[in-house]
């Protein structure tokens, strides 16, 4: 009611119900396991398949074949099946390490260094005759000269990179090599002698005394040269050095070179780099990081940082820009520590391990480059690869453990390699998720792994865990008495297995429920809500599944329900369907069911995040209506929709008494009544007779 003064007049009141009920900061799903690449044991968020596979890898070769691990094949399900958020952990056993590349500088920036240098008789008919090699290597990359026909045939059992034609003397073949060396920039100057040639690092310094020469023809090739005398000077050769994020020997990609450019260790799971634009005046380069099997002529570009600097007072600073920091985790406080760096890594495939020739303040102080620094700059149009990385835990016999021979070694591993990450995931405060799975972990197998998943589960209260009962080969029996061994609303499981088509190999493989069943969790919350039930021909189907192991029978379904396991059933035109939706908690109440355990667990997610907003705040009846306004439009639209029955939320003064507030504490009481799924449906066809009535 308007409040007037003593005369009259008109009250103008502003009454605002428009607010709009803020909603819950969503979680997705979390997954432990083995992945082709990616950063070891450092929890990392993608938001689609595409996204996955550029952190952590499709496919690998084991053996002989093409292989994916069951974390792979999980993930493309779940984006599928709609699924936006994916917590994956990348577990590995043994030591891993990234793989590194240094950039070259524009000059090498060396005094009082010495140039390694060589020289070689050419003699006889040598390099007059088709298919006579010479071959220089600098570093790790060769550079192949092959006489070709002089009428121009060119030699069909080499791969060079240029061809030469056959000179009538050895002077004229010695001119055509010189020629042609001094055509390309590979590093190594050379003269031409009469009959020797004559060949001299461009740069001063030790590495020179590794540059070879081979001579032959045909298959036989020998080394005939090495340069030597070589010496470093003072200064360092280095701009600054790149470290790849993802770790093992995957990432290695440094070798030589096929004549379009390519890498011969290059694959689309590696990287290289490139500089481009380089621009003395402003002190500026282009980092571009390219897919590992590109060619020349056709970039692969994954990743490109325009106008970074070497100047750490610069705002576009190459760490600061790309990033510096090393992440690891720490055993003994259970949480990723920054080991090293000072800026947040921006890339998602490398960081800048060290800058090695930093140009501090590049312009003096009228504005101009200052000399000193302008060659310190990289070359723009360099390129190169990465290596040293160590670390592969492809099983050694092809295809082993990698699906349906899953026992106590999963996909190369075991289960104490699991042991860390599942310890890390406990930490409710630092990764939120709403259901978590470990496919290739099964109770009878890892049973140790297993209970601390689930123990953290219960502690943490804001997910559900997927847990597999047995392998491939194990029985429906041995599943019910696995299940038995379990009794806990916060996780459920499902059997039998399941075959799919690997979406990267194109095989037809048995994979666990549990590499399924987020995607079936992410499908019903995109069309219905986390209370409802995700099973049924509606929500529950698994439209990427091929077959189940078992086409189960009615008797299979009710063993397997009654021991609170989900069955998942094959009906005709129909396909492969979640028929069951219990958690693996053995007393009889709301929380037997997956729906109500997830719609308790959306309710706290939400609830508490208001909760947090009133720590530290006056406790009144201002801060309880604020609570109470925020929450009770929050459960409204929930019974809505469906999800309760009803509810109560008390939060005054019955329960916010005078001794409660004295020991700071605020009370609320939440009283829901969570609505309940039809799971047994029972129709009776009642025949009458001619002329009965029916019933009103």
């Amino acid at each position: 009611m308007a409040n007037f003064s003593s005369s009259p007049g008109v009250k103008l009141n502003e009454i605002d119900n428009s607010f709009i009920t803020p909603t819950p900061v969503s979680a997705g799903a979390a997954i432990i396991g083995p992945t082709v690449k990616g950063p070891v044991e450092i929890p990392t968020v993608v938001t689609s398949y595409s996204d996955f596979k550029n952190k952590f890898g499709g496919s690998l070769t084991s053996g002989s074949d093409s292989y994916s691990y069951l974390t792979s094949i999980s993930a493309y399900n779940y984006f599928t099946e709609g699924g936006d958020s994916l917590l994956v952990t990348r577990v590995t056993s043994g030591s891993f390490t990234p793989a590194t590349s240094s950039i070259i500088l524009n000059n090498q920036n060396i005094t009082g260094g010495v140039q390694a240098t060589g020289s070689l008789t050419i003699a006889g008919t040598f390099g007059r005759t088709v298919d006579d090699e010479f071959q220089i290597t600098v570093g790790s990359t060769e550079f192949r000269f092959i006489a070709a026909d002089p009428v121009g045939g060119l030699p069909v059992d080499n791969n060079p990179l240029f061809f030469l034609s056959t000179g009538s003397s050895t002077a004229t073949y010695l001119d055509n090599l010189v020629a042609k060396i001094d055509a390309v920039n590979i590093g190594v100057n050379a003269t031409d002698a009469t009959t020797a040639i004559q060949l001299t690092a461009s740069a001063a310094g030790i590495a020179g005394n590794s540059i070879t020469v081979d001579t032959g023809s045909g298959t036989t090739f020998s080394d005939v040269l090495t340069l030597f005398g070589g010496v470093n000077g003072v200064g360092t050769s280095n701009a600054f050095t790149l470290e790849t994020l993802s770790e093992g020997i995957i990432m290695n990609s440094d070798g030589t070179h096929n004549s379009d450019g390519t890498l011969v260790n290059g694959t689309k799971d590696n990287i290289r780099w490139e500089i481009t634009g380089t621009n003395t005046d402003k002190g500026t380069f282009n980092v571009v990081v390219r897919q590992g099997n590109d060619k020349r002529d056709d970039k692969i570009i994954l990743e490109t940082f325009n106008g970074v600097s070497l100047d750490p007072n610069s705002s576009n600073y190459i760490s600061k820009t790309i990033g510096d920091q090393v992440l690891a985790y720490d055993s003994s406080t259970n949480q990723i520590d920054i080991t090293s760096g000072d800026f947040p890594n921006f890339s998602r495939l490398v960081r800048v391990k060290s800058v090695d020739s930093p140009t501090l303040d590049y312009f003096d102080n009228s504005g101009n480059a200052k000399t000193a620094f302008t060659s310190s700059l990289p070359v723009s149009g360099k390129s190169g690869s990465f290596g040293t990385a160590i670390g592969d835990n492809n099983p050694s016999i092809g295809g082993a453990n990698f699906y349906k021979d899953i026992n106590t070694q999963t996909q190369g591993l075991i289960g104490t390699d699991y042991d860390n990450m599942i310890n890390l995931l406990g930490n409710v405060n630092n990764y939120q998720f709403n259901v978590l799975s470990t496919p290739g972990l099964t109770n009878d197998n890892h049973t140790s792994q297993i209970s601390s998943i689930i123990n953290n589960t219960i502690e943490r209260g804001d997910n559900i865990f997927v847990m597999d009962t047995v392998d491939y080969a194990a029985t429906l029996a041995n599943a019910l008495t696995q299940a038995a061994t379990r009794n806990t609303s916060y996780a459920s499981t499902y059997w039998p297995w399941l075959r799919v088509q690997d979406p990267e190999t194109g095989k037809l493989v048995f994979v666990p429920a549990s590499t399924m069943i987020p995607g079936v969790y992410a499908f019903n919350d995109r069309i219905a809500n986390t209370w409802n039930a995700p099973a049924g021909i509606s929500r529950g189907g698994l439209s990427t599944v091929l077959q189940a192991k078992l086409k189960l029978t009615e008797a299979n379904k009710a063993s397997l329900y009654d021991g609170n396991i989900n069955p998942i059933a094959t009906f005709p035109k129909k396909g492969v369907v979640v028929f069951g939706q219990k958690t693996l908690q053995k007393g009889a109440s709301a929380l037997d069911r997956i729906n109500v355990r997830r719609l308790l667990i959306d309710l706290k997610s939400f609830i508490g995040q208001i909760a947090d907003t009133l720590v530290f705040e006056n406790n009144t009846i201002t801060t309880r209506n604020k609570f109470l306004s925020e929450v009770t439009p929050f459960l409204e639209v929930i019974q809505q929709k469906g999800g309760l029955y009803a509810f109560k939320v008390i939060m005054d003064d019955t329960n916010n008494t005078d001794d409660v507030i004295d020991r700071n504490q605020l009370v609320g009481n939440i009283y829901i009544q969570p609505t309940k799924t039809a799971e047994f449906i029972s129709l009776d066809f009642i025949v009458l007779p001619t002329g009965a009535e029916f019933p009103a």
